[in-house]
């Protein structure tokens, strides 16, 4: 073969391998576009305010839908809650509630449109979080008597239908001040967290998915509040608001059994922030971020495969008056609502768990609540 030849052979061959090692980087970067949901939260009527997210986190607003319900409450975090509005898990249903009707609104999803499927009752007074799981949802209301009361999906249609003998009554009483409700993974258990009492309830399902009579357990830290899951064992991370005591936060995790029993995994990892409220834990349950609305902060946790949680940074991110949280789909993006000025914080999360601020949605109005995004 001739230099000449031999050279272009060779070079041929660097090409075929440089276009294979960047056909693989492009897989290996799986980047999608997605919606982020907000709702108005507006006593004169209620709406879910939809923002679209292109492939690299950014939010562009899209619509605003009305519910056919009122919002409820004032302020930066006017219902004290964690998923007042949620997505079914293959993300074709919405979710919210309407706290100042005690209803709840049901959408189906086409692209970034909303289309609206029915408005029920939410079995209480003041419906402030929700959870879905197939085809049952249940609605946690925080006032009257607080509750929990379950609906059946109509996976088709979208429409909620209450859930015959679900209800069922908070151990806490009216002094509960409950903050979420939420299904186990891979247990017929629902869990609750009371604010007000610092205790964790947790309600049986039978085989119809209706709720039985819920048990309380005391939790290792005051104020629990926001949860989510993480692990093969679905630990609880649990958020300690420390009654809002300066610089007391913290993040615990409980072991749930089938039965509904309650175990603390970890009796409290601190932060060193104020009023630790709202949790978010990554797809691969490897890491856990609580929102600390007092100190204006975002601390992270690396979390183990026992789920114990160890704090990374108590400072990895900020906002004005943070609350509301949740990640993209990939847990590429960490999304958290500011109720201080009304805008919603874009973070890029990296592979070792910190974050970076990459943009800021301003345009909320004053009194919104809660967070979703696919």
């Amino acid at each position: 073969m001739s230099k000449k030849r031999h050279s272009i052979f060779c070079l041929s061959l660097l090409s075929a391998s440089l276009l294979s090692v960047a056909a693989n980087a492009a897989q290996s970067i799986v980047r999608t576009n997605g919606n982020v949901y907000v709702l108005s939260n507006q006593a004169s009527g209620n709406e879910v305010l939809v923002f679209h997210r292109n492939y690299v986190g950014h939010l562009t607003f899209v619509d605003s839908v009305a519910t056919g319900g009122n919002g409820g409450g004032t302020g930066p975090d006017p219902l004290e809650s964690q998923n007042p509005v949620v997505l079914s898990k293959d993300g074709s249903l919405l979710f919210a509630v309407n706290a100042g009707s005690n209803s709840i609104s049901a959408f189906r999803i086409s692209g970034n449109q909303l289309i609206a499927a029915n408005t029920v009752s939410s079995g209480g007074t003041m419906p402030v979080s929700l959870t879905v799981r197939g085809n049952l949802l249940y609605a946690l209301n925080a006032k009257g008597t607080p509750n929990i009361s379950g609906f059946t999906i109509d996976k088709n249609t979208g429409n909620l239908s209450p859930l015959a003998g679900s209800t069922q009554a908070l151990p806490g009483g009216a002094a509960a001040a409950p903050a979420q409700v939420a299904f186990v993974p891979g247990e017929d258990v629902l869990v609750v967290t009371e604010k007000d009492t610092s205790q964790i309830d947790t309600f049986g399902l039978d085989p119809n998915g209706v709720a039985m009579t819920g048990m309380a357990f005391p939790s290792r830290k005051p104020t629990p509040f926001g949860f989510a899951f993480a692990g093969p064992d679905h630990v609880a991370l649990v958020s300690d608001a420390a009654g809002g005591k300066p610089m007391k936060a913290a993040l615990s995790a409980y072991k749930i059994g089938s039965s509904g029993t309650l175990k603390a995994v970890d009796p409290g990892e601190a932060n060193m922030q104020t009023a630790s409220c709202w949790v978010a834990v990554t797809n691969d349950g490897a890491y856990a971020y609580t929102v600390n609305t007092g100190s204006g902060t975002i601390s992270s946790y690396s979390v183990s495969v026992g789920g114990d949680p160890s704090l990374l940074n108590p400072t990895a991110g900020g906002g004005n008056v943070p609350v509301d949280a949740a990640f993209s789909q990939k847990s590429q993006y960490l999304y958290v609502r500011n109720g201080g000025d009304g805008t919603i914080s874009q973070f890029h999360v990296f592979s070792d768990g910190s974050l970076r601020l990459i943009d800021l949605t301003k345009g909320l109005p004053m009194g919104a609540a809660g967070l979703a995004a696919n």
